[in-house]
């Protein structure tokens, strides 16, 4: 779940232990695992609150509960964001349509531990041009994920997501930034998706991150609808996000979120 300009849950970076990761591995594999089986459920014709109660039931066997619901007032426990939709997209009656994109955001928490993730999902056969606003946002991410080492700076991460994205023609969405993430969902740092090499924190094992780009095939700008919670792109172009929970460690990234 992307995180503003305002900063919820810890003011402080909350290094974690072997054990505090390897919980965390925990949530984060549920959440991986309902990611999976949603993706299946994407199709047209289904509409994007049949997604959110297929992942509020599958959550319920898991003995977890959901990291977003009841969150500062959200109301469902999955984000779906279609097309100009960027992030935080709520469930509703509405119907996927061939050619749609559909960002699936989830979160949940087991034993006072957080896990998050998205994903962003063709529906049916969709354009060339989308096609490669999803390869080019995930493949943002896996660059940005290389970028978690102890010894890097935190904006080495944040210049490898705007570098390849604005290589490849496409805008990065600069209202929201990933986030720490632990026995908070939302955590410090902050981590943008853009900035220089070599600025920044420098990172140490024991951080835990969620990294995700947004990203835009316009241009940069965002607003909030009227619902207060999705984020759509001023120019009403598409937006893509994907996002792993990764740890900082000795022998480099560990993706917790990573089936």
């Amino acid at each position: 779940m992307g995180l503003g300009n305002s900063l919820g849950g810890e003011e402080r970076i909350i290094l974690k232990s072997r054990q505090e990761i390897e919980k965390m591995r925990r949530t984060n594999l549920i959440v991986a695992e309902i990611l999976e089986s949603l993706k299946y459920a994407v199709r047209p014709g289904v509409t994007t609150r049949e997604l959110d109660e297929k992942a509020a039931a599958l959550l319920a066997k898991t003995g977890a509960r959901s990291a977003f619901k009841g969150y500062n007032g959200y109301p469902a426990v999955l984000c779906t964001s279609v097309n100009e939709e960027v992030i935080h997209g709520i469930p509703s009656g509405r119907a996927l349509k061939e050619g749609d994109i559909v960002s699936l955001d989830f979160g949940a928490v087991w034993e006072d531990y957080y896990g998050d993730a998205a994903v962003t999902l063709p529906v049916g056969r969709i354009s060339l041009a989308a096609e490669k606003l999803l390869r080019v946002t995930r493949e943002a991410l896996n660059l940005a994920i290389a970028k978690a080492r102890s010894g890097n700076r935190l904006q080495d991460i944040s210049a490898a997501v705007q570098n390849h994205v604005e290589a490849n023609g496409f805008s990065v969405v600069r209202d929201f930034v990933g986030h720490g993430i632990g026995q908070f969902l939302h955590e410090k740092p902050q981590i943008p998706n853009f900035g220089s090499p070599g600025r920044g924190i420098r990172l140490q094992a024991g951080m835990t991150l969620a990294i995700e780009p947004m990203i835009n095939a316009g241009g940069c700008e965002v607003e909030v609808l009227e619902d207060g919670w999705t984020a759509v792109t001023k120019d009403r172009s598409l937006s893509a996000h994907f996002e792993h929970s990764v740890a900082v460690t000795d022998n480099g990234p560990y993706v917790l979120s990573q089936l």
